[in-house]
């Protein structure tokens, strides 16, 4: 795991009361971060995924896992690195939208 990775599962996702896997393979890719309460993939992305032959490998990725009725989320790894609290609140907002709980 790169350290965002790790700083988002020890000092959030470990402990966050619906379950998580880490590091879950999903058909032929590798997700950094799984929740199947929510059919929730979490990428965590550094600077590669925003060149161009990122860009493609990640569409192609996205595509292939909303196909299996996944919701795929990136995060920019600066965004883990200068806004740890607000990405923490995003994927808690996300989860609560997917088991119909926000609002309430």
């Amino acid at each position: 795991m790169t350290k965002e990775e790790r700083r988002l599962w020890y000092d959030f996702l470990r402990t966050y009361p619906v379950r998580f896997l880490r590091q879950k393979v999903i058909d032929r890719y590798i997700a950094d971060f799984y929740c199947h309460a929510a059919r929730l993939v979490i990428e965590l992305d550094g600077s590669q995924h925003y060149e161009d032959a990122g860009l493609l490998k990640d569409f192609i990725r996205t595509e292939r896992l909303e196909e299996r009725g996944l919701t795929v989320v990136r995060i920019p790894n600066n965004a883990v690195n200068r806004n740890f609290r607000g990405v923490c609140e995003y994927i808690d907002w996300i989860i609560k939208q997917a088991q119909g709980e926000a609002g309430e």
